[in-house]
């Protein structure tokens, strides 16, 4: 088992037990989200949550309430990079290639300016490590071929860890989002 799959498991683990601990680790995190920091959000990606994903719902509500359009990923092929759909609350969901709930094909599909990520685990160099498809990480570099796009890290302060491996591939985040804390990266 490579470093890499060794510290996925330990941070599936760790996620689960943090997530049954901190039940309002969301609405904690969507409070403190520096949303003034971020200027004006014309579209923000979330997505559906797996298992104990952090829950993006309530700071993609905030981010309605300011003036966002709503999006969530659709994979349409498990090799590429996803599309974002247009989606409100209480908009009908189809499974996509994943498995995932996602907006139906006809919702049409957005560039979001800011991209809230799932993340395992995540180091304050904006590193983060994923469930290991590299799915999002072909999802920003594609993106961030078209232009600027924010990628925030949405976790539990206790996915935090010194480093995370990096390979050639792996998209660094902008920010991480935490029920306690915001830490931004780079410039």
């Amino acid at each position: 088992m490579t470093a890499k799959a060794l510290l996925r498991s330990s941070l599936r683990a760790r996620r689960r037990s943090l997530a049954a601990a901190a039940p309002d680790a969301a609405s904690r995190a969507a409070v403190i989200a520096p949303l003034a920091q971020w200027g004006a959000v014309a579209v923000c990606a979330g997505y559906n949550t797996q298992g104990s994903e952090f829950d993006p719902g309530p700071l993609m509500a905030r981010l309605a309430a300011a003036g966002a359009a709503l999006a969530l990923p659709a994979g349409t092929d498990l090799g590429g990079p996803l599309t974002f759909r247009a989606w409100r609350a209480g908009d009908p969901l189809v499974a996509d290639v994943f498995g995932v709930a996602s907006p139906r094909p006809d919702a049409p599909a957005l560039h979001p300016d800011l991209v809230i990520v799932p993340v395992l685990g995540f180091d304050r160099r904006g590193g983060r490590i994923g469930q290991g498809g590299g799915t999002y990480d072909r999802t920003l570099a594609n993106l961030r071929g078209r232009g600027p796009v924010f990628a925030l890290g949405l976790a539990y302060a206790g996915q935090e860890v010194d480093e995370i491996p990096q390979e050639a591939h792996d998209q660094r985040l902008d920010a991480v989002l935490t029920e306690s804390d915001y830490f931004q990266f780079g410039d």
